[in-house]
């Protein structure tokens, strides 16, 4: 396998560049630019030369014998001078050295993943921290990256490796008295415990939701000031806006960061009582659909909202001679008055304090899905009155689980069996 090389740090220019190298030809690449191998892990001030003896640059040079290293093989770290002439001559000498070569994206990760340094759950939870854009997803991510998820799967193939072995226990011993209806009362209650345990992290907002935030839909009649307000509360001119009714005829949605949440805010068409305009009625029908999914509606009506969803009322261009005394029940507001903007903020941040809040790791849609999966099948065939359903449903679930490890769920079935039960006595 070829040695790959890549700036870790970013693009240069910058103070300090980090380039990695990872591979079979690491201490040689070492021995070669910077003379001796450095003690293993400790930072060590040396000149780099090229092939021809030219010098390259003074850089800290780091030394991670494998496999105990981020990659789970041979790998250094040069601490450069991050300007992109430098970086730029670093790279050429190890480019020409033979069996190194550029790392494609992610690689590094990769192999860390090949060589059993992470899993699979803990690969994603590092995508997921790369992509972070708030503090929430942020949290999410290390908790990933960590090995929560890890550590939840190996503890619920670890309950179901037991399971299966007193399914396999009745299974063998049906005709004989080692196994009474005391051992199916506590096996049955074993397998609702664990399903209880799955629910706990399926309750959590996924990754994908994350990545949304909060969805809030602006809807009410034409010329309600929806466009204008969206444009205010994103604070920029995104949707085009007119004194002209229907203006708006497709949803638009833009994202907004505020106080480390992040906010996907709708734009929508007017829902006009009647209209022949068939652009127009796609536009209604989308803008209904927003809505009925959205986790606030913004209802800028002087109607009630209709009934399911979660809105709140407002009463907008407060700033009008004729609108200057809102309803009760309802916050007025301006497009062009920071107050009342700050006081719909408040009022959306009070009501979508709680939705996405999460003190732990979040699933991806895949993950969530598997873990779906594999507690149906327990749910249903484990549960089941036939002993061979009950073992089928438990080793569907076992294959689902280990999948998002990117583990075998056979060897691991096996593994825990022999460690913690034995059924052949």
């Amino acid at each position: 396998m070829d040695t790959i090389f890549a700036v870790s740090s970013g693009q240069p220019p910058a103070a300090i560049a980090v380039l990695r190298i990872s591979g079979a030809q690491t201490r040689a690449t070492i021995e070669a630019l910077a003379g001796a191998l450095p003690p293993p892990r400790r930072a060590t001030l040396r000149r780099l030369r090229d092939h021809d003896g030219a010098l390259l640059d003074d850089a800290l040079v780091l030394w991670f014998p494998g496999p105990n290293s981020a990659s789970g093989e041979d790998l250094a770290e040069f601490h450069l001078h991050g300007g992109i002439a430098t970086v730029a001559a670093v790279e050429r000498a190890l480019a020409s050295r033979p069996g190194l070569r550029r790392a494609r994206g992610g690689e590094f990760t990769q192999r860390a993943l090949e060589n059993g340094r992470i899993d699979l759950a803990q690969a994603q939870g590092l995508a997921d921290l790369l992509e972070a854009e708030t503090e929430m997803q942020r949290r999410a991510a290390i908790a990933s990256v960590d090995g929560e998820i890890s550590r939840a799967v190996a503890r619920w193939l670890a309950t179901l490796a037991t399971i299966a072995a007193r399914i396999e226990a009745m299974i063998d011993f049906s005709d004989e008295d080692d196994v009474d209806a005391a051992d199916a009362a506590m096996l049955d209650e074993t397998i609702r415990a664990w399903l209880g345990d799955l629910d706990a992290i399926l309750a959590r907002p996924t990754v994908e939701r994350l990545r949304e935030g909060h969805r809030i839909v602006l809807a009410g009649s034409p010329n309600a000031g929806k466009s204008s307000l969206f444009n205010a509360m994103i604070e920029r001119d995104a949707a085009i806006v007119t004194p002209i009714a229907g203006t708006t005829r497709d949803v638009l949605e833009t994202r907004v960061v505020r106080n480390g949440q992040l906010f996907t805010l709708v734009d929508t068409a007017g829902l006009a009582s009647a209209t022949t305009d068939p652009v127009e009625l796609i536009g209604i029908e989308r803008a209904r659909r927003a809505a009925d999914t959205a986790d606030i509606v913004l209802w800028l009506d002087d109607t009630p909202a209709p009934p399911g969803w979660p809105a709140i009322a407002l009463h907008p261009r407060c700033d009008l001679p004729e609108r200057t005394s809102p309803p009760p029940g309802r916050i007025a507001v301006s497009r062009d008055d920071l107050a009342t903007l700050d006081r719909v903020w408040r009022e959306i941040e009070a009501r979508t304090g709680s939705l996405l809040a999460t003190d732990g790791a979040s699933l991806r849609e895949q993950q969530r899905a598997a873990i779906i999966a594999a507690r149906d099948a327990v749910a249903s065939d484990g549960l089941a009155i036939d002993l061979l359903v009950r073992a089928e449903g438990v080793r569907y679930a076992m294959r689902q689980l280990a999948g998002i490890v990117g583990a075998d769920a056979t060897e691991a079935m096996l593994d825990a069996l022999f460690a913690r039960f034995c059924i052949g006595k």
